[in-house]
């Protein structure tokens, strides 16, 4: 090769240099304007972490990868800014006072399973008539065919055998075979134990059954457990979640992690968890949207918000919302909801004198798993933890 022609290459590849470099700078000059003006060229956004590919059997026709929201729409987290005096948040009632006044609340209630329980142990004679009327209340206080058998043969064998005619004595047995079907040996504690990550709790539930106010209501009592916790809004599809969401941050001092309208909940949850880690809380707590529970690919979707979670951080508890007052409809739901996540505890809402209290037996037998909470009321401080022996108590008080 002759020198001409090697100047002439050694030239080509200097020019092509400068071309490609300026290109590149041209492209990010655009890049910049763009996010500077919120929108991007159009192009692949970077994705969070995929999942790997499932078997047929899990979640088969399921879209398991999670697009990571354009960068106007990506999760931010919202601080709990306390600037001003009437804007610090409310402190929480104390515990014991708390459970005390919550108790005094359960043992108002006058549901017809606590209604039936009292026709039966206030007749001076109980014959096969009363059996039958004390059967089909406790049938239609949503207690389930199979407990009702069991408590109804359990009863008429005890009182015969040992010829009870004291309507004090029946009623000790009848809180003993009453207590039997609550199972006071269930483990109803919350796994929110931080250890070298936070603990992470997710909450599901049907649109109407107080679920963002459940979280906010925990949020409070973990707070006054002397907890740090972070909120995730990770319902995105109900305009006024997250601003809910956010407000109970604020009222009780924590911060909320939140994506616009629209964004993917599994991208806010993966988000959430991460900040969680990052600054060290000791609980985050994940609330999803609320979904209808015969919309099959929403249904499937929380699986995968879980999933995504749990690239990060173990979730520790999956808490599902009921409203006590639904009966079988919410039975039908847990039975979904049991289907598509690991359900670990159940949180009973409105569970005062117009619900019935049967359903209590009836959704832990059914998935295996305890009532761990209650909520009595609207108020901030209407949730308790699940008291066995509290709620027979209650049933039982004239």
């Amino acid at each position: 090769m002759n020198p001409t022609t090697i100047w002439l290459v050694v030239g080509g590849l200097i020019l092509a240099a400068f071309v490609i470099t300026g290109l590149v700078a041209v492209r990010q000059r655009r890049i910049l304007a763009g996010r500077r003006t919120g929108q991007l060229e159009e192009g692949p956004t970077p994705p969070v972490p995929t999942e790997p590919a499932q078997d047929a059997g899990d979640d088969a026709g399921v879209s398991v990868d999670v697009a990571e929201p354009a960068v106007s729409a990506e999760p931010e987290i919202v601080e709990a800014e306390l600037l001003e005096p009437d804007r610090r948040p409310e402190a929480p009632e104390p515990p014991q006072s708390r459970m005390a006044r919550l108790r005094r609340r359960l043992a108002g209630s006058t549901g017809a399973l606590s209604r039936g329980l009292l026709m039966l142990i206030s007749r001076d004679k109980i014959d096969e008539e009363t059996w039958d009327d004390f059967e089909a209340v406790l049938i239609q206080s949503d207690l389930g065919v199979d407990p009702t058998t069991e408590l109804v043969e359990a009863l008429r064998s005890r009182i015969r055998v040992d010829a009870i005619a004291d309507p004090a004595a029946a009623r000790a047995i009848l809180r003993q075979e009453l207590l039997k079907l609550v199972d006071p040996t269930m483990d109803r504690s919350l796994d929110d134990t931080r250890t070298d990550k936070p603990a992470v709790i997710m909450v599901v539930g049907v649109n109407g059954t107080g679920k963002t106010t459940t979280v906010g209501k925990l949020a409070r009592v973990l707070v006054a457990e002397d907890k740090d916790v972070l909120l995730g809004a990770a319902d995105t599809f109900r305009a006024a979640a997250a601003d809910q969401l956010e407000t109970w941050g604020s009222r009780v001092g924590v911060p909320t992690v939140r994506g616009s309208e629209g964004a993917d909940p599994a991208s806010v949850a993966y988000e959430a968890v991460r900040a969680g880690i990052e600054q060290e809380v000791d609980v985050v707590l994940v609330d999803t949207a609320g979904r209808l529970h015969t919309k099959t690919g929403l249904m499937d979707e929380l699986g995968k918000v879980k999933r995504v979670m749990e690239r990060q951080a173990p979730v520790g508890e999956v808490l599902l919302v009921l409203d006590a007052t639904t009966g079988q409809n919410g039975l039908v739901q847990a039975r979904i909801f049991a289907d598509v996540v690991q359900i670990t505890g159940i949180v009973l809402t409105k569970l005062d004198g117009s619900a019935r209290g049967g359903i209590v037996v009836q959704v832990q037998r059914e998935l295996g798993v305890p009532v761990k909470l209650v909520g009595l009321g609207e108020g901030v401080d209407d949730l308790a933890p699940f008291d066995p022996e509290v709620f027979v108590d209650a049933l039982l008080t004239p």
